[in-house]
């Protein structure tokens, strides 16, 4: 018997925040039990990836999903479903899955990210990993949208939160990403099991004493990392490059590096001398080495960041939103603001003071590896799906 594998997109390269987790979940699972892999492919990479992936599963069919999100919303619009699930609605997906569940026995279906929940089976066995709550996530942008685009934020949000409830009374477990979005999840009406499986970190690869290419920063450099083009990642570097940055420079010449793929055009318009904006990179690594401060100025956060852990694995001093601090035990390890002006004061403390901030980036690691190994964040899943460890 074996487990079928649903995500929304390739679990490869473990490089951004939803595919660390889903990869790290399936690597745990795939050592345990065979897994078919079935999920949507979006870059070009992706109908390929190495066999340092694929040896490790039962089998991988990976569907390419070019839907765009304009004719997400028409087909939304028309059909009064949500547009989350509208770009995730593919017919070619469904029959592959229905090919892979004809050739294979398969005992239960775990499934990554909402909008995979639509490919479940009445009464089929399964656990959903929602990682956070979508639905209130959308239920923010609302509230700062205006005109047209509030009234779909809203009708999103009302939507999609009715579909994650409505698959929670279905299946035998959610799971969030902290006890703080399962919270919320419960407290919005959800009925059935609801746990918090936390994220962790490879505490070997994003380890300070390792070798890997390091750069060398003149001046303080201060570096935020993520996925460039995600909302809630723009929202942040816009707000840090306008509004924390230039008090900051008041008492140190410091400059801002934005490191991530995919930057929007908001994004690169914000380089200057003072900010960096390098779109992709090999390794992340080098530049949380060269960063005096990392910061996670992040206004709209769920779950816990990967980047804020990555930056605590490198032993840097962190500043961070308490949005984006949160559900991660961080008490002592890194500094919280959420204004401008305490932001920016958190920052120059940190800079004024290198041995404090040496300090604090060693204390951040050590929790790092006491708290968030992978194996150690993922074994309630072994009870839940019946796996020998």
């Amino acid at each position: 018997m074996s487990l079928l594998f649903l995500a929304h997109r390739v679990p490869f390269p473990p490089d951004r925040g939803d595919k660390i987790r889903s990869f790290h979940i399936l690597q745990y699972l795939a050592k345990r039990t065979p897994v078919h892999l079935v999920t949507f492919g979006e870059d070009d990479a992706d109908p390929e990836p190495p066999a340092t992936f694929t040896d490790m599963l039962a089998s991988c069919t990976i569907i390419p999903r070019r839907k765009s999100q304009a004719r997400a919303a028409v087909e939304a619009l028309a059909t009064g479903r949500s547009v989350s699930l509208a770009a995730f609605h593919s017919r070619a997906l469904g029959l592959a899955l229905a090919q892979v569940r004809k050739q294979n026995a398969i005992r239960a279906t775990f499934v990554f990210s909402g909008q995979m929940a639509q490919y479940l089976l009445p009464g089929e066995p399964a656990i959903m990993d929602f990682v956070d709550v979508d639905s209130a996530k959308f239920a923010g942008y609302g509230d700062d949208a205006r005109g047209p685009m509030r009234w779909m934020m809203r009708r999103e949000a009302r939507l999609l939160g009715a579909f994650e409830r409505d698959i929670a009374a279905r299946i035998s477990a959610s799971l969030f990403v902290s006890e703080a979005e399962a919270a919320l999840f419960r407290a919005g009406g959800a009925q059935g099991r609801v746990l918090a499986v936390e994220n962790g970190i490879d505490s070997a690869k994003f380890d300070p004493a390792v070798a890997y290419e390091k750069l060398e920063a003149a001046g303080p450099l201060i570096v935020f990392t993520g996925q460039m083009d995600y909302r809630p990642n723009v929202d942040a570097v816009t707000w840090f490059a306008r509004d924390i940055l230039p008090l900051i420079r008041c008492r140190h010449p410091a400059r801002f590096a934005i490191v991530g793929r995919a930057p929007t055009a908001a994004v690169q318009a914000l380089a200057s001398g003072d900010v960096i904006v390098t779109g992709a990179v090999d390794d992340v690594r080098g530049w949380l080495t060269a960063a005096d401060v990392c910061v996670a100025p992040l206004k709209l956060a769920r779950g816990i960041q990967n980047k804020v852990l990555e930056a605590m694995a490198m032993a840097r001093p962190v500043v961070a939103s308490a949005a984006a601090a949160e559900g991660i035990d961080h008490a002592g390890t890194i500094r919280v603001a959420d204004d401008a002006q305490g932001f920016a004061e958190r920052v120059v403390d940190l800079l004024d003071e290198p041995a404090a901030a040496t300090a604090l980036g060693t204390a951040a690691r050590a929790q790092v590896i006491a708290r968030y190994g992978w194996d150690a964040r993922l074994t309630p899943l072994d009870a839940l799906l019946g796996l020998a460890a």
